[in-house]
């Protein structure tokens, strides 16, 4: 049971996942295309689709950085460096589109959001990563929690997108991306009467 194994049956899974989901029976077919016993490919998967969909997303992570490791970002703002990754993400998601339509359906059950949070963490963090995020203070969990916002709402954005080359979903990454950059500014206008006011206004000793 090696990586590799593991890895080529998931590649073999994906045409029938278009069909039947990340299921026992996705798997049974694969087993059948490969020529292996329905129990070999259980046993690489024992865990079944929860298992299938998470190693699938690591990969396309996986990809994602490779790709952006090979090429020169470093001339990008940060804020740019983002974008551009989690566009990566989401063309690499596109090419197998079906199946992450039938991960995403997957996901949405209650019984299921413990490992939906765990792959989506670990997409937004190689994200901030692979766009040279050295936050290690309180920034860190918030980077990632304002992302975690932005990449959920692409990816469903991305599988109803008919554009040529999902050239709406990158604007639509790029609107949302700078509605995050501006919400510190709305807080910290927020902020301001409010901290004046307290500044003013001291509490006094309760009267009993």
């Amino acid at each position: 049971m090696t990586h590799d194994s593991r890895t080529d049956l998931l590649r073999g899974t994906l045409p029938h996942v278009a069909f039947d989901g990340w299921s026992d029976r996705a798997l049974k077919s694969v087993a059948a295309d490969v020529g292996i016993s329905q129990e070999a490919a259980r046993a690489l998967f024992p865990d079944g689709g929860a298992e299938m969909i998470e190693l699938h997303s690591h990969l396309l992570d996986n990809e994602m950085e490779r790709r952006l490791v090979a090429e020169v970002t470093s001339g990008m703002r940060v804020r740019d460096r983002v974008g551009y990754a989690v566009k990566v993400r989401l063309a690499l998601a596109a090419e197998d589109r079906e199946a992450v339509r039938r991960a995403v359906t997957y996901l949405a059950m209650p019984s299921h959001s413990a490992l939906s949070v765990r792959i989506l963490y670990r997409t937004v963090d190689m994200i901030w990563r692979c766009a040279g995020d050295k936050a290690t203070d309180w920034n860190f969990y918030s980077k990632r929690g304002l992302l975690s916002g932005v990449y959920a709402s692409a990816v469903l954005f991305m599988l109803q997108d008919g554009s040529p080359d999902c050239a709406d979903t990158a604007e639509f990454v790029d609107r949302r991306i700078a509605d995050v950059m501006r919400l510190p500014k709305v807080v910290d206008r927020l902020r301001r009467p409010f901290g004046l006011l307290s500044r003013k206004v001291r509490p006094q000793a309760p009267r009993l």
